[in-house]
This record gives structure tokens, sequence and C-alpha cells, in this order.
């Protein structure tokens, strides 16, 4: 099997093919960073939650449906890639769809959604942007 040169975007690509063909699960390759957006896909409400299994080397994610089965999950976007990576300041934090959406943003204080990193300290933290969820 080839090595995955950006895994962020392979757990997007597979949330969002998931998400089209109506599964109720999607298995992933685990590691630390992803574990940390899919809670923070939990906290917003976009999946109904995730476990770590076979030894905590894949991460299972449980999509989330509307009572009439179209999705929770609308939209996911990689904004910083391997080749192009995208920072901002504290004060420059993105906002999705006019607050509708979140952005992930990989902080010296963790991974944290946009809003948080306003918030974060006393005057809010910047990083880097790693997608953008609605």
């Amino acid at each position: 099997m080839a090595a995955i040169t950006d895994p962020i975007a392979d757990m997007l690509t597979r949330l969002r093919n998931a998400n089209a063909a109506r599964h109720a699960n999607v298995e992933i390759p685990a590691s630390k960073i992803k574990v940390e957006i899919a809670k923070i896909l939990h906290e917003e409400g976009f999946i109904r939650g995730f476990q770590l299994v076979g030894k905590g080397k894949t991460l299972r994610i449980r999509l989330k449906y509307t009572a009439d089965r179209h999705p929770v999950l609308n939209g996911l976007k990689r904004v910083s890639r391997p080749g192009s990576r995208v920072y901002v300041g504290r004060e420059d934090l993105p906002r999705v769809l006019g607050g509708l959406g979140v952005a992930i943003v990989s902080t010296s204080s963790g991974v944290m959604t946009a809003a948080k990193a306003r918030k974060a300290g006393d005057r809010g933290v910047g990083g880097e942007v790693l997608a953008y969820v609605w």
C-alpha cells in the first residue's frame, strides 16, 4: 500500500465519501491529530461519536443523519496542505459560512475551532488552518 502524503485530506475524503453513500460508520487509520479532529466534529454535533479500535490503530467514526436520512455533515474542505501551508494570526481567524460552519485550527495550545482560538488566553491564538466543516 502506498504512503499517504496528506493523512488529514484522506480522513476528510473518507468522511465525505461515507456520508454520500449514507454509511453508518467509517474507519480511518488513527493518529493523534485525527482523534482531535474527530473530538471537534463530535463536540460541534457533526458526527454521532467515535472510538479507537484494533489496539488504537483504527479510528471508527459514527456518522450523523437527520430523521429523513439527510447528512448533518454537509461539507468538508482541506485548507492547509503539505505543499501550501496556511497560517493565520489571531486577528485573521476565519469564519465559515457566517458562523454556521467551523474552521479547525492547529495552534500552539492544541487543535481547536477558530471560535475557541479567538477566546483562548487573554488575546487569543493563531495557527495553521487545517479544514473548514459545514
